[in-house]
């Protein structure tokens, strides 16, 4: 089986990488319209996390979406709430997900959950790929993911194993 098939059946979702996730020292509606009720009142004023238009929605630096990438706008935790990611990736043949980014406990988490529920068959986090708060935040999420049947290896024996 060569490199190309081997992978045809796989997606890499890369999860929140915008500059406000990812840089300590930023796509949300400046009024927090788009965002469950219990995170609306970090938006008062115009402010609030990776705003539409701020410079934290976007990408961090480094990543740069190729042309034959599919960028996905979400305002929910999960990839596939409300959005047309799973139509999108099951009609392009897609049965297994590898999953990094940013912030575990939260979008990674809630993407990975899903993913499973919508019966992906095989879902991977590279656990040093992904990031929360804290790595106790990070090694209780990822034993929760590894719970429900997800694949949890380093970049590095997943690589060996790719």
């Amino acid at each position: 089986m060569g490199a190309a098939n081997k992978w045809s059946d796989t997606a890499m979702l890369v999860i929140d990488m915008q500059k406000e996730f990812v840089d300590p020292a930023m796509k949300h509606d400046p009024d927090g319209r788009d965002v469950e009720l219990f995170r609306r009142r970090f938006y008062s004023g115009g402010k609030g996390p990776a705003m539409k238009g701020s410079q934290g929605a976007e990408m961090a630096d480094g990543l740069v979406i190729k042309e034959e990438d599919y960028k996905l706008v979400k305002t929910r935790f999960s990839s596939f709430f409300a959005t047309n990611l799973d139509s999108v990736l099951k009609t392009s043949g897609i049965k297994n997900l590898v999953v990094v980014g940013v912030q575990t406990p939260n979008c990674v988490r809630q993407t990975v959950f899903d993913a499973v529920a919508l019966d992906y068959e095989k879902v991977t986090v590279i656990v040093d790929a992904t990031a929360a708060a804290s790595p106790e935040i990070q090694m209780a999420n990822v034993r929760d993911m590894k719970n429900i049947g997800v694949e949890t290896p380093t970049l590095e024996d997943w690589s060996r194993q790719a």
